[in-house]
């Protein structure tokens, strides 16, 4: 028996829901998993921006994966925000010769362009945290912090994405295009194949939490056995019921809807 599928998010917070670990647990509850989360940063963030973060020390960080790996150990684990070089390089001790899949959001910008991670540790990220991904999820302006390759078509995006995988040690990337005209396609490197995963593209500013959403989406169905195309495939599904069914809340750019495959906002909203 495979047992409760169970997964691990890293990351910071979002005290009013929409991304960090708050998102994470509520897409692994709708994609079936079981959810726990370990804080890495406080984040005082809304709809409309970061105004300020505090990273929590390296030993409580330790700590707390400790705790989660010697009583509940995960499926799966995934990572969002680790934005100091000593918690990448603490995280990825702790992980190491684990043998627990790893799906790899690499947060370095808020959707309202705020900095979240430390400059040195992008090149730590990639290098000692990379190997150990099953799963890496750029979107265009990551992709380009961490490949170099200035994303301005699908054919870059291709580029990018491959490079992930044959040179930094990956074993699948998504390139998301959520930034391109036309369709929402990202682009898929994976055992050596490139696909492209399309979806109608709805026009909204309610994407805040999207990059979150759509990476614990992937990490709750490999969690339930899924392959990784298929992961990929039902967790672009996901997002995009997310970001079609939209609440319409905050007064900037607001959350996604995490009940999106469910409930629309018609049939959420309280009389």
């Amino acid at each position: 028996m495979r047992g409760i599928p169970s997964v691990l998010s890293i990351a910071g917070t979002d005290p009013t829901g929409g991304a960090g670990i708050h998102a994470d647990l509520k897409t692994f509850q709708e994609c079936k998993s079981y959810g726990m989360a370990v804080v890495t940063s406080v984040v005082a963030q809304n709809t409309e921006g970061v105004r300020d973060v505090w990273h929590l020390p390296v030993e409580a960080l330790e700590e707390q994966i400790k705790a989660v790996l010697e009583d509940i150990p995960p499926h799966v684990i995934k990572t969002g925000m680790i934005a100091t070089p000593a918690m990448i390089e603490k995280t990825a001790e702790l992980l190491e010769g684990k043998n627990i899949p790893l799906v790899i959001d690499p947060v370095m910008v808020a959707t309202s362009g705020d900095t979240l991670m430390e400059d040195e540790s992008t090149s730590i990220m990639k290098n000692r945290l990379f190997p150990l991904a099953e799963v890496v999820t750029p979107n265009m302006d990551e992709a380009k912090l961490l490949t170099g390759i200035d994303i301005q078509s699908q054919k870059d995006a291709e580029k990018a994405a491959k490079l992930l995988v044959d040179e930094m040690g990956v074993t699948a990337a998504v390139v998301k295009g959520g930034h391109f005209t036309g369709d929402a396609e990202d682009v898929v490197y994976y055992n050596g194949e490139i696909d492209i995963v399309s979806a109608p593209r709805t026009e909204t500013k309610h994407t805040h939490g999207t990059g979150c959403t759509f990476s614990a989406a992937i990490a709750a169905n490999l969690a339930r056995g899924m392959e990784i195309k298929e992961a990929i495939s039902e967790s672009k599904s996901f997002i995009t019921n997310a970001i079609s069914n939209t609440l319409g809340i905050g007064r900037g750019n607001g959350p996604v809807n995490h009940w999106g495959s469910r409930f629309s906002r018609d049939e959420i909203i309280r009389e």
